[in-house]
């Protein structure tokens, strides 16, 4: 195994061989197969998503006479001499180190200097949003009026922070994070090239713990080998990044989740006798805490786990509110275990935290009623779930007491408000829209041609907030309302109910309503 760390041994030639930006590599290969090429490209990503490497495959494919569909031939002088580093007309620059105005003015005298063998000559600017303002300015002159054989990259991990002038006189294209399955499969590469031995489980963890970035990932393997050698087993790997997999992970969280605090805090006495890592063990706990609140939440596409896993998860979290989750959630990951007493107190505090805490949505009366009703004879209906106290509208009671109108038609929006959630059944990437409106929020004020949505959960919030989601939002709205309304997102403190008619001429229910009483729950 050579001396060189993976990231540039395995870097990628062609641009096929970059991970995870097919609609970059697409559009430069046409670029440069038609000739079309742009004076100044700006690769904007997270690290390690490919951009310094794109920059090196696009130098090449530019001024390689050999070229095939827009890909460099990688056996001509030319490109071996630029994967090697070696060759005159491509200038690497470290915006970082060389942010002053005099590297910028050394740059631009050079660049009027033809290139010495290759066809262009190619300036790769990383970190570009390191540079000086007055650097950024005179950058800005030779991008007005470049050179014919000049081509310029400029690469940044922070887009928002390149001026707008710079920005506007480049190609601009968007590295995104790579997903695990690519991760894994150019590490599952290297291990074969390397004769590394390795577990699927195992490249799974790297994946995840580098975020998105190959290069991070490949630092981490290359790790792990100079440790562990040419075997790696999956406990190792846990344990280098952090990771418990005790089973009592999942021992805990249930007793969280039923607020046992006895049991739970037996578990954690048996963590510290045993001697185990709590930092590590708190971690797992926390990312299988996060977990069922994903499950709650009905977002289950974002975990990475076992079809038993997630049948195991969402039946321990469909005995908890989504509340509560959230409180477990903060209350464990909250806790410092960083101190040099190492002691279990932290979390036992956090499990009594959790315990303790208030029930939400208790003390229900469910209590069965005999009822005269016209003709005179006897019903028993059923006050289903009704709870004190009762939670308010906010929206409509800052507008009653600042003396406003609610809007003549906000009524009967809110009446067949049900039936557009009905509507929603299908909708969004996941075909389950409806089930972020249906329990997450209701309307609470109608402001012209704008509906106010009030949400329980920043989460939720955010997630119809989203372009994509608050168009499909919007344009439902206008095909069962038959308005073309706006939404407003707001977060309101706690959860208010609207009882249905049905319900509110039933005159026991009617009656616990004016008492101060509201009915928690309510099937659509």
């Amino acid at each position: 195994m050579g001396s060189e760390v993976f990231y540039r041994k395995w870097r990628p030639q062609t641009l096929s061989e970059v991970l995870g930006q097919e609609p970059v590599t697409q559009t430069l290969r046409h670029a440069v197969e038609s000739g079309k090429i742009a004076h100044a490209y700006l690769f904007c990503g997270p690290r390690g998503t490919g951009k310094t490497s794109m920059a090196r495959i696009l130098a090449k494919a530019v001024n390689c006479p050999e070229q095939r569909g827009g890909e460099p031939c990688n056996v001509c002088a030319m490109c071996r001499s630029i994967a090697e580093g070696r060759a005159l007309d491509v200038i690497e620059i470290d915006a970082a180190s060389n942010r002053g105005i005099d590297e910028i003015r050394s740059l631009r005298e050079r660049a009027n200097y033809a290139p010495s063998l290759a066809r262009f000559k190619v300036y790769i600017i990383d970190e570009v949003h390191m540079l000086t303002e007055a650097a950024c300015n005179a950058l800005l002159k030779t991008l007005e009026e470049p050179p014919g054989h000049v081509i310029f990259v400029l690469a940044t991990t922070e887009a928002h922070k390149v001026i707008a002038t710079i920005v506007s006189r480049c190609q601009r294209f968007n590295f995104r994070r790579l997903g695990h399955p690519d991760i894994m499969d150019k590490l599952k590469l290297i291990c074969e090239k390397e004769g590394v031995q390795i577990e699927p489980d195992s490249l799974r963890l790297i994946a995840r713990a580098a975020t998105g970035s190959l290069r991070d990932a490949e630092n981490i393997l290359q790790q792990m080998i100079a440790y562990y050698g040419n075997r790696i087993e999956l406990d190792r790997v846990q344990a280098e990044l952090g990771i418990s997999r005790d089973w009592r992970v999942r021992q805990l969280a249930q007793h969280v989740v039923a607020r046992d605090m006895a049991a739970g805090l037996r578990v954690i006495n048996s963590l510290n006798s045993d001697g185990v890592d709590l930092r590590q063990f708190n971690l797992g706990l926390v990312e299988y805490l996060r977990g069922l609140l994903l499950v709650k939440s009905r977002c289950e596409e974002a975990l990475d786990t076992t079809s038993e896993d997630l049948a195991e998860m969402r039946n321990l979290a469909a005995s908890a509110t989504l509340d509560y989750l959230l409180r477990a959630v903060k209350s464990f990951s909250s806790i410092d275990l960083r101190s040099a007493n190492y002691s279990a107190l932290p979390l036992e505090l956090a499990l009594l935290d959790c315990a303790l805490s208030p029930y939400a949505g208790q003390e229900r009366i469910a209590t069965p009623q005999p009822l005269d009703v016209a003709g005179g004879t006897e019903t028993t209906e059923f006050l289903e779930e009704v709870e004190a106290p009762a939670a308010v509208d906010p929206a409509r009671v800052g507008a009653e007491a600042a003396g406003e109108d609610i809007a003549p038609d906000f009524d009967h929006l809110r009446s067949r408000w049900k039936e557009f959630i009905r509507a929603l059944r299908g909708e969004g990437s996941s075909g389950n829209l409806d089930a972020f409106l249906r329990s997450a929020c209701d309307p609470v004020a109608l402001e012209d041609d704008i509906l106010v949505l009030g949400f329980y959960y920043s989460f939720h919030k955010e997630k119809i907030e989203d372009a994509k989601y608050r168009h499909l939002v919007e344009r439902k709205l206008k095909e069962v309302f038959g308005r073309p309304y706006k939404i407003r997102c707001v977060l309101v403190d706690h959860k208010r109910e609207v009882p249905s008619e049905a319900r509110t001429h039933n005159p026991v229910v009617k009656a616990a309503l004016e008492m101060g009483a509201r009915i928690s729950e309510e099937e659509l």
